[in-house]
């Protein structure tokens, strides 16, 4: 886990869930922090505007229920968006 991709989900989850950053842990359940869905939904969304990145929200692996769920999606939308750049510039 990208410590500073944590750091920064980590803050976001905190902000919506009105907790300290503290007591937001990688194995932190959204429900354990008494967010509720819709703020989750919120969540989601400022972390895509945060990191420019789409959530994959119709992967079925996709675990947006728990704070480390939400750091590896970031992760992974990170690669795949470094990827496709990676791609774009080969074909260039």
């Amino acid at each position: 886990m990208n410590a500073s991709v944590q750091e920064q989900v980590f803050k976001i989850i905190a902000e919506h869930g009105k907790v300290d950053v503290d007591q937001v842990t990688p194995e932190s359940t959204l429900k354990d922090l008494n967010i509720a869905s819709l703020e989750a939904i919120e969540i989601i969304f400022d972390i895509e505007e945060h990191f420019d990145i789409n959530m994959p929200d119709r992967d079925p692996d996709f675990d947006a229920d728990s704070a480390k769920g939400l750091v590896d999606a970031v992760e992974e939308a990170l690669a795949a968006k470094q990827d496709g750049a990676a791609d774009a510039g080969a074909k260039a």
